[in-house]
């Protein structure tokens, strides 16, 4: 085999009170190639992946090139860097003969991204619990819970949204953000959406960060109004995210309605496969 192609979900992170702990896989993706042989210089996001996995495999480092098409945007809070890392990972991974299995491959884009939320997810589908070091929780979604997620012609950059975060926080936000990340888990595991409903308000960082995604809560609180479970910011910005059971179309209206022009809507469900080899590679 010379040649490998691995299919890595977009993501959806934190759900708002679920800082750096909640995600859920999306079924939109980016499809990653990796072949044997000297090409480009790699991008460093791509080199120190390759890095990561041969040291952990404990081979010799080969050459490689790599390409990725897919439909997950950059720097809009949607897992693309995830993308990358593990597209790279299982490609280099297929290619070696499988030294590593997937729960170290997701170890190694966690450590690559510096917290998991979007790793899990990614690398197994469906809802997760991560924390670090610890073993991953994960659930199926029901097809029925869909994703409207209101994409900005803008990006946020991942360092700058975490810089603006305070280093202390008030006990009433985070006994919020505590009960909220409960309810939204406990609904997950038992299907139970309805109870989403006002489970997304956190006290963490998404007011924070409002003034990086001005129309936040203009969008969430009209997404709510149209129908939806609820909202957040995914990630860390830009793209906003509702949740909906019905009216998915009125949802979609609504939030777009409060966005600036430029930005553009993908509606979706969830993804319960996680990261794959493509039948076709």
């Amino acid at each position: 085999m010379e040649k490998i192609t691995i299919r890595v979900p977009a993501t959806t992170a934190n759900l708002g009170p679920g800082y750096d702990c909640l995600g859920i896989a999306l079924d939109i993706s980016n499809r990653v190639t990796i072949a044997l042989g000297s090409g480009e210089e790699l991008p460093p996001i791509v080199a120190d992946a390759g890095r990561a996995f041969f040291a952990a495999a404990k081979i010799e480092p080969i050459a490689y090139r790599w390409s990725i098409e897919g439909e997950v945007p950059r720097s809009r809070g949607m897992g693309s860097s995830v993308t990358v890392r593990l597209g790279v990972l299982h490609g280099l991974n297929e290619l070696a003969g499988k030294p590593l299995d997937p729960t170290q491959l997701f170890e190694l884009c966690a450590q690559l991204e510096g917290h998991p939320d979007n790793a899990a997810p990614a690398a197994f589908g469906g809802f997760t619990v991560a924390r670090a070091g610890s073993e991953t929780m994960r659930c199926e979604v029901a097809p029925e819970l869909r994703f409207i997620l209101l994409i900005p012609d803008f990006e946020v950059s991942t360092p700058e949204a975490r810089r603006i975060l305070p280093d202390t926080l008030p006990r009433r936000d985070a006994v919020l953000s505590a009960a909220n990340a409960c309810r939204i888990t406990a609904a997950f595991l038992q299907k139970r959406y309805d109870l989403l409903h006002g489970a997304f308000a956190d006290g963490l960082h998404q007011h924070y960060r409002e003034p990086l995604v001005p129309f936040l809560s203009a969008a969430i609180a009209a997404g709510e109004k149209a129908g939806a479970l609820g909202g957040f910011l995914s990630g860390s910005g830009s793209t906003i995210c509702c949740l909906t059971l019905e009216n998915e179309h009125d949802v979609a209206n609504a939030m777009l309605e409060t966005a600036p022009p430029g930005t553009h809507l993908v509606t979706t469900s969830a993804d319960n496969a996680g990261t794959c080899v493509l039948a076709d590679a």
